[in-house]
């Protein structure tokens, strides 16, 4: 059976006629990878932009955010397990919205503080060609377009998205090489690359969730804002960093929830050489 390289992240799928990546989003038909979640929508609000969460993009705006479903990482922890890993129950319930539609309906909000457009809930760009489509008809109205990711995909689809996305919040998920490959089966110099190339162009914001006993030593959390130092250095920016707070999910439910004490202290190491450092979920 022939089979098609997926391109799009660090996996490389090779699928067969009818076969579906690991996302759970991108599936072969016709000898092609396509996007089979192409428009079809299983949340969307109108949030405050500091939900995302950036505290330094428009403060006080709203924007309207949607999801789909499927996801290129299978964090044992993930906050929308429902979405991100999409199974036969999900995909019958999401509602197909094309672009145009998507962007009267934002436009339609304006009166209400909507800003523009925040892909988010899933991971976005596992459908990458709905984001670029819809946002280059957000950037014709004017209005802004967020994108809320794990970072992991290839160079390629980056650059395709740069030019229409105005901010980022980027999952840094830990400052673990291992961590990334063997808890959240992901790809760490993927994810450092994706910050680095989107920190040239776009306004970015990172999140580190602390689970407890894995990512949540002050040793760690100093390599982690030391990197992100240098990188602002290096691009004369700040670079915001929430440190947010576990509850129990997924495969963690029977977890405790982070200590806000160890929150607290992480983000004073992360002050050691950070100037923006914001304490989520306390």
């Amino acid at each position: 059976m022939n089979k098609v390289k997926c391109n799009v992240c660090f996996r490389g799928c090779e699928l067969g006629e009818e076969q579906v990546g690991a996302c759970m989003a991108r599936v072969c038909r016709d000898n092609k990878i396509i996007a089979e979640n192409y428009g079809y929508i299983t949340s969307i609000a109108l949030d405050p932009i500091e939900k995302k969460p950036l505290n330094m993009f428009y403060p006080g705006s709203m924007i309207l955010s949607i999801g789909s479903y499927g996801c290129n990482l299978k964090c044992p922890f993930c906050q929308n397990v429902s979405i991100s890993l999409a199974d036969d129950r999900v995909r019958p319930q999401a509602e197909y919205i094309e672009p145009k539609a998507l962007c009267d309906i934002a436009v339609g909000l304006k009166a209400k503080g909507n800003i523009g457009i925040a892909y988010t809930y899933n991971e976005p760009l596992v459908g990458y060609e709905y984001v670029c489509d819809t946002a280059r008809l957000i950037r014709e109205e004017d209005m802004k377009n967020v994108v809320v990711t794990n970072g992991s995909v290839n160079e390629k689809i980056i650059e395709e998205i740069l030019p229409y996305i105005d901010a980022f919040n980027i999952d840094l998920k830990c400052f673990n090489e291992e961590y990334y490959r063997n808890v959240l089966k992901g790809n760490f110099e993927t994810t450092k690359r994706f910050i680095e190339m989107a920190v040239r162009s776009a306004h970015i914001e990172l999140t580190t969730l602390i689970i407890p006993d894995e990512n949540d030593t002050e040793e760690e959390m100093r390599e982690l804002s030391d990197w992100v130092h240098e990188l602002e250095k290096k691009y004369d920016k700040h670079i915001p960093l929430h440190i947010s707070r576990f509850f129990p999910r997924s495969k963690y439910s029977d977890r405790q929830p982070t200590d806000v004490r160890k929150i607290l202290r992480l983000a004073e190491v992360a002050r050691e050489k950070l100037k923006y450092v914001y304490e989520g979920n306390i």
